[in-house]
């Protein structure tokens, strides 16, 4: 016989009371522990973002950056200029990738206040602002200009041009979103980055986003030679370095023209292959480093208007070789294991074509030091948010290629200032230099932020964005002696004192006259 309930239960006085006093008992394997929510602390995770806004400051490149950004509003109710754009510079500089991850700092109640901002604006409204409210052709201009004044003090020193292409996948239906070059993903759609940099210490000049069909050089060398063109020609680079996807006529036959040096990778044709037969049965190759052997020679492939120089080079490769093949049936991986016999030697090579004079051995370096372009890429797709922030316009994508850049650029001279010695990619150097627990309090208009870092160098890093801003310090000291561009190259100078061991930057006559 089933019982009637004859009182409906009450409700819980202990939950009442928990409400109440606004604690809840967690058990833990160390015990109980009470925990409460304050949402009006004035905390955030990032509480060394502060010695980066005080680098941001000093330089006068944040400032400068808002002022001639030609964001424009007709609404009075709209957002400021420094609130958009200091809240795409948290998104960014944190390792966000979508717009809607903006929604996970607008609790900073600290960070905004320092860069000068009245809030963290949503994703919604960053969307909307980027796509209407800054007219593309102005906002390139812009964003070309901000990154141009990151590098231009380095073009007083000798230094390589190093262009590549890059593929982003895309899902969805998006502007600009075709199938084409697509090793890893055959049949994806995607965009096709475009991209320049300084060789070596990683800085990125520019970025250029096509449809993903448009992967070729020719789509890129307009925006490459413009760009050249509109530096003083004693600040070119010594010469342009790319992969056999800018080993081409037309890019080389610019190149002669314009009188810049260059060196490139060479597609294995029909004709290549034969000179490669050619020159493995000769005996004038010489050592070029690191294992490697090289031959110099000349070619003129169909539809070359000259004969142009290369260097073919080849390693021998261990006699035990291990050998991945995938099924095209099951699409899995087989290993297969290959034995050659004692008298067969096995090589891998590559040709290289060039306009350069030095000697082999020498060039040989200056192809295997192009590795650090692939590592740019890995750390800006999957570190900075090249992959990410994806609209339907490619407007949009266009320009936060070109922001992140930027911030990219920023945050990887401010931390060459606390590890002058090596470069450290974001995986590193966030943790270290950005992730901290900050409490900010005020007493009689005197704010103080009180961080505590779990990093387990917390306190080594300590000393060094200590000395560092004292460093600033100095530089605002003599703001009336410096110009604004004075004072970034002396920034640079400091971040980059391992390759210049002790010289200083020149600030470029160009630049100065401008500010």
């Amino acid at each position: 016989m089933n019982k009637k309930l004859v009182h409906p239960l009450g409700e819980d006085k202990k939950e009442g009371k928990i409400a109440e006093t606004g604690l809840i008992p967690v058990d833990t394997f160390g015990g109980r522990v009470h925990v409460k929510w304050d949402d009006q602390a004035t905390v955030t995770p990032f509480g060394q973002f502060a010695f980066f806004i005080e680098y941001l400051r000093t330089g006068g490149i944040f400032e400068e950056w808002v002022n001639s950004c030609p964001l424009e509003y007709e609404s009075p109710n709209a957002p400021s200029k420094r609130d958009v754009l200091g809240t795409i510079l948290l998104s960014v500089l944190v390792g966000h990738t979508r717009y809607s991850h903006i929604t996970t700092i607008r609790c900073d109640n600290v960070n905004p206040s320092l860069l000068g901002m009245s809030k963290i604006i949503s994703e919604d409204a960053m969307r909307r602002a980027l796509r209407n409210n800054i007219e593309e052709e102005a906002g390139i201009k812009w964003l070309q200009e901000s990154l141009r004044m990151t590098y231009y003090p380095v073009f007083s020193e000798p230094w390589i041009l190093d262009v590549d292409t890059t593929i982003k996948l895309l899902y969805g239906k998006q502007e600009g979103a075709v199938v084409g070059y697509n090793p890893k993903k055959p049949g994806r759609p995607s965009h096709s980055y475009h991209s320049y940099m300084i060789a070596n210490i990683r800085m990125m000049l520019d970025v250029e986003v096509h449809a993903g069909n448009r992967t070729a050089s020719k789509y890129g060398a307009p925006r490459l030679w413009s760009f050249l063109k509109s530096l003083p020609k004693n600040h070119w680079p010594q010469f342009v370095r790319g992969d056999n996807n800018f080993g081409t006529d037309s890019i080389m036959q610019e190149a002669e023209q314009m009188e810049v040096k260059y060196l490139f990778k060479l597609r294995q044709t029909t004709k290549v292959k034969k000179l490669i037969n050619y020159c493995m049965l000769n005996n004038d190759w010489v050592y070029a480093g690191q294992d490697w052997e090289g031959i110099e020679s000349e070619i003129q492939l169909a539809g070359w208007k000259r004969s142009r120089r290369v260097i073919i080079l080849r390693k021998q490769v261990p006699k035990e070789i291990a050998v991945l093949t995938k099924k095209k049936e099951s699409n899995q991986l087989e290993l297969h294991f290959t034995e050659t016999e004692e008298e067969m030697r096995v090589y891998e090579y590559g040709v290289m074509v060039t306009s350069l004079d030095d000697e082999i051995i020498t060039i040989a370096q200056h192809y295997r030091d192009r590795a650090d372009s692939e590592n740019n890429f890995d750390e800006l797709k999957n570190q900075w948010g090249w992959c990410g922030f994806t609209t339907h316009d490619i407007k949009r994508s266009q320009m936060m290629a070109k922001i992140i850049a930027l911030i990219y650029n920023w945050w990887l001279l401010f931390a060459r200032l606390i590890t002058p010695k090596k470069h450290t990619e974001a995986l590193t150097s966030r943790p270290l230099l950005l992730h901290a627990v900050g409490k900010q309090t005020q007493h009689a208009n005197s704010k103080m932020l009180v961080i505590t870092s779990t990093h387990a160098e917390a306190s080594c890093v300590h000393q060094r964005l200590s000395k560092l801003s004292r460093f600033f310090k100095q530089l605002n000291s003599n703001a009336e002696q410096l110009s604004v561009v004075e004072k970034w190259t002396q920034i640079l100078s400091l971040a980059f004192v391992k390759f210049l061991k002790g010289r200083l930057f020149k600030p470029p006559d160009f630049l100065i006259s401008v500010v």
